[in-house]
């Protein structure tokens, strides 16, 4: 006599049938959160200002990702991307708010403190801050009015929790010239978690979580003095790899983290002990 199947058991933190935006989803953490949560079971929307580049992702990714063109700061488009997205799927389940800019400038991205530019600040404001706000509210909107329940997660940074250090980036290089932590930088990424705990709180009631991933140095083309001055200042002795995030945001997108909101998920190594 045979015994019926036994029910499949799904792992907490499976995103098996879950609709899951990523913005910023081309960049250098996105398409590794994007692949991330595909390999989970999800079916991604790969958002970018770069359309060429969403549409890369989404097909490397395969059949259950689509690549869809915007830019975050401006409500218009994110208004026609959330609208092309559930076209598209029907509904979203998640969101990983994770677009950043460092501008189309990035030598006034890094400059000086005391020579920085308002328009420059602005523009990091503009997408960091504006267009955090702009998808949350977008896609939190269309959580509720569809009866509630989904997750939000948000990317921050550990500059967003602690001053930099400078001593790091003496002699230190990247994208063809000496860097920093902007002033800009560390600011919109501390506004990031205060709109988290202020959205968490605020959603609650529906159901909906919301939490920010606060990502330490992850390795992205650095020149190695800045990969020595950092690596000595961690805990564990060494940059992270981008593929060190996805499974922390894995976790909060999922019903592992079902009673986790309004947290700072920090993967730093341990940067943030000392």
């Amino acid at each position: 006599m045979l015994l019926p199947a036994q029910p499949k058991a799904v792992s907490p933190s499976s995103l098996e049938g879950r609709i899951v935006v990523v913005s910023g989803g081309a960049g250098i953490l996105g398409k590794h959160f994007c692949r991330g949560f595909a390999e989970a079971g999800a079916s991604v929307a790969v958002i970018d200002l770069d359309a060429t580049a969403a549409e890369h992702v989404a097909k490397d990714l395969g059949g259950r990702a689509r690549g869809f063109s915007c830019d975050v700061s401006d409500p218009a488009s994110v208004a026609t991307c959330v609208d092309g997205v559930l076209t598209e799927f029907g509904r979203i389940d998640a969101l990983h708010n994770n677009a950043a800019t460092k501008t189309d400038d990035v030598r006034a991205f890094f400059a000086p403190f005391e020579e920085y530019s308002l328009e420059t600040w602005r523009k990091v404001m503009a997408v960091n801050v504006d267009g955090m706000f702009l998808m949350a509210q977008s896609v939190g909107r269309h959580m509720v009015e569809r009866g509630g329940g989904g997750a939000i997660l948000q990317t921050a940074s550990i500059y967003g929790l602690v001053g930099p250090d400078d001593r790091i980036y003496e002699g230190s290089e990247y994208l063809g010239g000496p860097i920093n932590t902007p002033a800009a930088y560390a600011a919109s990424k501390s506004a990031v978690i205060g709109l988290t705990r202020w959205l968490a709180t605020h959603w609650a009631r529906h159901g909906i979580r919301v939490n920010t991933l606060v990502p330490g140095g992850v390795s992205s083309g650095q020149n190695n003095r800045f990969s020595e001055l950092y690596s000595a200042r961690v805990p564990l002795g060494r940059m992270a790899a981008a593929q060190e995030m996805v499974p922390a945001a894995v976790y909060l997108l999922s019903d592992a983290s079902s009673y986790v909101t309004g947290q700072a998920l920090v993967v730093d190594g341990g940067w943030t002990c000392w």
